[in-house]
């Protein structure tokens, strides 16, 4: 099996972009990084799209709109 990524190097991709990026941006940037069809995993979910890891961070308030971008939500992201 293919190793995955944890959805935290996402959310530090976001937190480390210099304003809010947009999804398509994110998702390129995503791409180039972990390959296009990298599977992502959470602490409570695995072998995820990079769409289903985006909605399961909305859902979970970690990640939030900002104008035509998004942001992370620092304070929803678990420390481990």
């Amino acid at each position: 099996m293919t190793d995955t990524v944890h959805g935290h190097e996402v959310l530090e991709m976001v937190l480390a972009a210099p304003q809010p990026p947009t999804l398509e941006a994110l998702q390129a940037q995503v791409g180039e990084r972990f390959g296009r069809d990298a599977r992502f995993h959470t602490c409570s979910a695995s072998d995820l799209t990079f769409a289903e890891l985006i909605d399961f961070l909305h859902l979970r308030g970690k990640l939030v709109p900002a104008g035509d971008g998004v942001v992370a939500d620092r304070g929803q992201i678990c420390e481990h």
